[in-house]
C-alpha cells in the first residue's frame, strides 16, 4: 500500500513539475501573443517536432479561444484601444511555411479569427537552421513548402492576416556584421512593403536572438514592436521585446491552456 502511495506522489509531483498548473493565472488584462510556425502532422522521428502543430490540434485550440471568449487581435493592434480589456489574444506565425495558407487560413476563416505572419522575404530553398549553427544542417526546413507570394496576397487579402518583418533570409543577426543586419532589417520591410501594397509594422528576430544593437535596427526602420521567442506574458511590455507563448506540436491540449494561463508550461 505505501509502495502505491509512494508511486503516486511520485507521479504528482513530475506532473506538477511538466505542467506548472499550481502556479496563478497572469492576469487576463495582459494580451497573449501565441508562437506558431508550421500547421501540418508530424512524424515521431520527425525533425522540428515542435514547430508543427497538427491542423486538428490547431482548430481544437483556436475553437476553444473562440468559446472562451478571447478576442483575437493582429501584432499591429497590441498597443491600441483594441488590445484594452481582459482576454485579447494575437496568434503570430514565423516563417512562411505553404500550410499557414493551406491549413491555418481557413481554421482561422471559420472561427472569426486573425493572425500576424513573420514572413522571410528570401524564403525558398533556404534551411536557415544553418545560420545558427553549421552542423544543423538536415536540408528538413529547406524541403517545407514555403508560401508562394501569389498565396500570401490572398491570405492578407482576406482581412484574416497582416504581415511582419523576419528578416530577407532570416539571418542569425548576432552572427553577422552591421551593414548585414542593418540591410537584412531595412530591405525586408521595403520588400514587404512594396511586394504586397501594405505597411509592415512589427518584426520578429531570428531565432529569438537579439541585442541591444539589432533592437535600435528595428527602432531606426520605423517598425512599432518587435516580438521575440522569450516564454511568457508581458505584464510590463517592453515594444521591442515582446514575449510570447511557444505553442509546442509537442504539447496536449491541458498544455495549451496552461500555456494560456501562465505564459509557459514546465520544462521536463
Amino acid at each position: 500500500m505505501l509502495w502505491i502511495l509512494g508511486a503516486g506522489l511520485i507521479v504528482f509531483i513530475l506532473l506538477s513539475l511538466k505542467y506548472c498548473w499550481w502556479r496563478p493565472t497572469v492576469g487576463l488584462e495582459h494580451p497573449r501573443i501565441l508562437m506558431y510556425h508550421m500547421i501540418s502532422g508530424s512524424l515521431s522521428k520527425q525533425k522540428h517536432r515542435g514547430l508543427r502543430v497538427s491542423p486538428e490540434m490547431f482548430e481544437r485550440q483556436v475553437a476553444w479561444l473562440k468559446a472562451s471568449n478571447w478576442t483575437f487581435i493582429k501584432a499591429s493592434e497590441l498597443f491600441t484601444e483594441k488590445a484594452q480589456g481582459d482576454k485579447r489574444v494575437a496568434i503570430t506565425f514565423d516563417d512562411g511555411y505553404e500550410d499557414n495558407y493551406s491549413q491555418a487560413l481557413p481554421i482561422l476563416k471559420k472561427y472569426d479569427a486573425c493572425a500576424t505572419l513573420y514572413l522571410v522575404t528570401d524564403r525558398h530553398e533556404r534551411d536557415w537552421s544553418v545560420n545558427k549553427n553549421a552542423k544543423h544542417n538536415s536540408g528538413d526546413l529547406m524541403r517545407e513548402a514555403k508560401l508562394s507570394d501569389k498565396q500570401v496576397a490572398e491570405m492578407l487579402a482576406s482581412g484574416v492576416f497582416e504581415l511582419g518583418g523576419h528578416t530577407l533570409t532570416h539571418c542569425h543577426l548576432p552572427s553577422v556584421d552591421m551593414a548585414t543586419k542593418t540591410f537584412e532589417i531595412n530591405e525586408c520591410k521595403k520588400v514587404l512593403n512594396a511586394t504586397f501594397a501594405t505597411q509592415v509594422t512589427s518584426f520578429a528576430y531570428p531565432f529569438g536572438h537579439y541585442s541591444d544593437e539589432d533592437i535600435k535596427l528595428c527602432q531606426a526602420a520605423d517598425f512599432n514592436t518587435a516580438v521575440t521567442t522569450d516564454e511568457g506574458i508581458d505584464t510590463q511590455p517592453n515594444a521591442f521585446r515582446l514575449k510570447r507563448v511557444k505553442v509546442s506540436g509537442k504539447d496536449n491540449f491541458f498544455a495549451f491552456k496552461t500555456r494560456i494561463r501562465i505564459g509557459f508550461r514546465g520544462h521536463i
